[in-house]
C-alpha cells in the first residue's frame, strides 16, 4: 500500500495497492490500483496513507494537514475495500506522517505523528491508545517533552541533522498487527541540517537517513 496518483484515476490521487504471489520476485506486483472508490466527501486534503488490523478489522490512518489524524476501517472479509467513511480519531498541533504500531505484550497502541516548528523545524509526537478506534492520549506531545526532537536527541559525532522527519519505528515482526518493542524501540527516519534545506522545495531537499536508539 502506498500514496500516487494517477491520470485515470478519480479523485487522481490518494491510496492504492498492489499485490503479488511471489514476494521474492520484483516484478510480479500488480499494477496500482485505488484503494478506494472515491475521495471521502467529509476530507478536503488526505495523505500519508497508513493500514494496521486487530483482531477481527483493519483500519486506515492518514493526516490532512490540519492538525487532524483520520481513521476508516473495513472487515478482513471486504479487505482491501469496503472502507467506512473517516472519521477524527486524533486533533491536536500535529502535521502529517502519523505511523501507528501495537505495544508488544502490552495490549495498547503507539501512534508517531510528525509535527512542526518545535526543537526542529519537524520533529515527532506520540500518543497512546487501548483500542485503535479508541481515545489518543498524549504520552510525549509537548513541544519541550516530545518524542523525538533536537532536545532530546544526541549526535554522535558531527551533527548532521536539524529535524526529525518522516519516521518510523523498526517492528517486532513483518504482519498486519506492526507490533514494536516498548523496551527496545529504534526509530527511522529522514534529516537535514537548516542551511542544507535553505530556499529548497521539499523534493529537492537532500535528505539523508538516520536511526534514533535510546540510550542506556
Amino acid at each position: 500500500m502506498c500514496q500516487a496518483s494517477d491520470e485515470s484515476w478519480d479523485p487522481k490521487y490518494g491510496p492504492a495497492f498492489s499485490t503479488t504471489a511471489d514476494i521474492a520476485k520484483p516484478d510480479s506486483w500488480s499494477k496500482l490500483t485505488p484503494l478506494c472508490e472515491k475521495k471521502p466527501a467529509n476530507i478536503q486534503g488526505w495523505l500519508d496513507f497508513w493500514i494496521i488490523c486487530d483482531d477481527s478489522k483493519a483500519h486506515l490512518f492518514f493526516t490532512s494537514l490540519n492538525g487532524r489524524m483520520w481513521r476508516a476501517e473495513t472487515s478482513f472479509e471486504k479487505f482491501p475495500h469496503g472502507w467506512s467513511e473517516p472519521v477524527v480519531a486524533l486533533q491536536a498541533d500535529v502535521f502529517e506522517a502519523s505511523h501507528t504500531y501495537r505495544l508488544k505484550g502490552l495490549d495498547k497502541y503507539l501512534t508517531v505523528i510528525e509535527a512542526q516548528n518545535g526543537h526542529g523545524w519537524r520533529y515527532y509526537k506520540a500518543y497512546l491508545a487501548d483500542r485503535l478506534d479508541g481515545k489518543w492520549i498524549p504520552l510525549a506531545a509537548e513541544k519541550d517533552k516530545a518524542f523525538a526532537s533536537m532536545l532530546n536527541v544526541k549526535h554522535p559525532s558531527q551533527r548532521w541533522t536539524d529535524v526529525i522527519s518522516h519516521g518510523e519505528l523498526l517492528r517486532a515482526g513483518y504482519d498486519e498487527k506492526l507490533e514494536v518493542r516498548s523496551e527496545n524501540l529504534r526509530f527511522l527516519f529522514q534529516g537535514v541540517t537548516n542551511k542544507q534545506r535553505s530556499g529548497k522545495n521539499y523534493g529537492q531537499i537532500p535528505w539523508r537517513l538516520g536511526i534514533l536508539e535510546p540510550v542506556r
